[in-house]
């Protein structure tokens, strides 16, 4: 069976005078630039109620934009037997607890081998839906909680209540430094300037807004809960690393440990042999698109940030303050 897309939304002030396809690849960004304009061309695009076929026709603000069309296959990556660690499933959702070192979608470099190669396994109906329906994303090495859309409704309830911040994400992370208190950082992240595969705060980026606590102090760490209320790419490393307290492991922001004195050898070890981000995103809640019930999981640290929290527990019982 094939899902109808109907999706609605006002063109507003800043696409004012913009194409009428440049704007649909900013008002409804879960979809390919090349299949809107199709759309437009087959006639599933209206303004203000009437149909529109020429995709350089300029849009005014306010004007209502209608899109209702068929889901052919969206995704052309090829299924494969992946194993995935699912916490919950049903007809219209799945929650996953994502390893470290797996891939969400397939890219430069990573042509499979990947969650959504997994999904397209596990459920090949996601096929027909924008990113096999992952709903948000999470790094490589970054472990933990992941939702999946497995229908068109659910997958569109579910991205507009992540866009109205409905959708609850909170991590765990270890971050290099001692921080005195908890507290907001609301700064925009956008493409670094010079290093294209780092993103960085920056003036023209996108908002961008994490809330963080102290869980726990160590002599030359700290152990974080933190929350997102956006979703930008490397976010929560980034931010962390702009306040100066990077987060353990990570191979982009990290910069170099800084053991604290006295350090033992198992400390310096372990230390060593930590070559991810030490992030962990550890519960999700969200209320249910089909049912309206409010949902939660959560997921337990994994083996090697435990491991890492060991040693830094030790490390401050045996020497106290740094």
């Amino acid at each position: 069976m094939t899902d109808i897309i109907q999706q609605q939304a006002i063109v507003p002030e800043h696409l004012l005078g913009s194409r009428l396809d440049s704007a649909l690849a900013e008002l409804f960004p879960d979809f390919s630039r090349s299949r809107l304009k199709n759309w437009i061309l087959d006639g599933k695009v209206s303004v203000n109620g009437v149909v529109v076929v020429k995709p350089r026709e300029k849009v005014l603000s306010g004007q209502q934009i209608d899109l209702q069309a068929e889901l052919e296959a969206e995704v052309f990556s090829e299924p494969q037997d992946i194993a995935l660690n699912i916490v919950y499933e049903d007809d219209d959702l799945l929650v996953l607890n994502k390893p470290a070192g797996l891939v969400v979608h397939p890219g430069a470099g990573t042509p499979d081998g990947t969650l959504l190669n997994a999904l397209l396994h596990h459920c090949p109906q996601v096929e027909q839906l924008p990113r096999a329906g992952i709903v948000h994303r999470l790094d490589k090495e970054t472990t933990g909680l992941m939702v999946v859309a497995k229908n068109i409704a659910t997958y569109t309830a579910l991205v507009a209540a992540l866009q109205a911040r409905e959708i609850t994400r909170e991590y765990e992370a270890i971050a290099i430094g001692v921080m005195t208190a908890g507290g907001t950082i609301n700064a925009p992240i956008g493409r670094h300037p010079t290093k294209r595969t780092h993103m960085a705060v920056h003036p023209n980026g996108k908002p961008a807004t994490t809330h963080y606590r102290v869980a726990e102090r160590f002599r030359a760490h700290t152990r974080l809960r933190l929350r997102l209320e956006s979703g930008r790419t490397h976010q929560i490393r980034v931010h962390m690393a702009h306040l100066s307290y990077p987060l353990v492991g990570d191979p982009q922001y990290g910069g170099r440990p800084r053991p604290p004195k006295q350090a033992s050898a198992e400390f310096m070890e372990v230390m060593r042999g930590f070559h991810r981000q030490a992030l962990h995103a550890t519960r999700l809640a969200l209320v249910h698109p089909g049912t309206g019930e409010m949902m939660e999981w959560t997921a337990p640290l994994p083996e090697d940030m435990q491991e890492l929290l060991r040693v830094l527990r030790t490390d401050y019982k045996e020497h106290g303050e740094a």
